[in-house]
């Protein structure tokens, strides 16, 4: 496994900080049909484009906010399957968690252990209060993941650079969620 910073672990995964070591790995799954489709096209074709978004994008965000997007792997090989983490998106009101895995990993149930380690680490580490995601109206596997990890409905959102409008998800730790129940009884 690389020499990034470890971040978080679930029974099947490691999550840890995006490196330039990843650069063949961000080139692979940034191209997939599900990518391009759900996230938008990152214009990352090659090892030094994608060496670029490392440094302007986990890289950047790490500093500037103290988390991203973690590289997803394999706990037993250290194979690279997918991205999951935390952005900072300032049309946001609060971080908002992405997730994309190769579609060789997709449906065996590692998005959902890598969000739900990711959102327990943004409660408990980091100490976030809220977090919500932005997605396509049309990707209903990944609403489905959202509403399971107890994101709801909170409406729509402009989604800038897919050319359409997408859905706003959101959700507050409990401790946050019976304060914000009680002080509005």
């Amino acid at each position: 496994m690389s020499e990034a910073a470890f971040v978080v672990a679930s029974p099947r995964l490691r999550l840890r900080e995006v490196d330039d070591g990843d650069a063949a790995f961000i080139v692979e799954l940034l191209n997939t049909p599900g990518f391009l489709r759900y996230i938008g096209d990152r214009g990352v074709r090659d090892h030094a484009g994608a060496l670029r978004y490392i440094a302007e994008g986990p890289r950047a965000s790490y500093a500037r906010h103290g988390f991203g997007l973690y590289l997803v792997g394999l706990r037993a090989t250290a194979t690279p399957i997918g991205l999951c983490g935390l952005l900072r998106r300032e049309t946001l009101d609060a971080p908002d968690i992405g997730f994309a895995f190769l579609p060789a990993y997709e449906g065996g149930g590692y998005a959902h252990e890598a969000a739900a380690a990711v959102l327990q680490y943004g409660r408990d580490t980091l100490g976030l209060h809220r977090v919500v995601a932005i997605v396509q109206t049309g990707n209903a596997r990944s609403i489905r993941l959202l509403e399971r990890l107890g994101l709801r409905y909170e409406g729509p959102v402009e989604l800038p650079g897919h050319g359409g409008e997408g859905a706003l998800y959101g959700a507050a730790d409990r401790e946050t969620a019976v304060r914000m129940a009680t002080a509005a009884s």
